[in-house]
């Protein structure tokens, strides 16, 4: 697992500064920009808690969604040979490449 933190069904991306000597981060999934920062790991989950705490709030009052919505589609690139065994294995499966990449997707999130 990557370093991020999660609070709220939010994640949030963790980072280091040497130069400033700091922990920072941005929460992911959303449409906005919001980050948080702590000198410790106790005050970035904390700052990363409050930042959450103030988006939620900020979404109610504007009547906007938390997270960014999600259309169904998007782009997958692979290397050529690995798309070549993907589409020789949903021929095989006689399923299309959609339904390959659906599949393997849907096995990859189950939790």
């Amino acid at each position: 697992m990557k370093d991020v933190l999660q609070y709220k069904n939010f994640i949030g991306s963790v980072h280091f500064s040497a130069e400033d000597d700091c922990f920072y981060g941005k929460i992911e999934g959303i449409d906005d920009l919001v980050t948080f920062e702590g000198r410790d790991v106790d005050e970035l989950k904390c700052s990363f808690r409050e930042a959450v705490e103030d988006y939620i709030g900020l979404c109610r009052a504007a009547g906007k969604p938390f997270h960014k919505s999600c259309k169904g589609s998007f782009n997958v690139r692979m290397p050529a040979e690995l798309h070549r065994k993907a589409a020789r294995r949903s021929a095989l499966l006689g399923i299309s490449l959609n339904q390959l990449v659906q599949r393997a997707v849907e096995k990859e999130v189950r939790e």
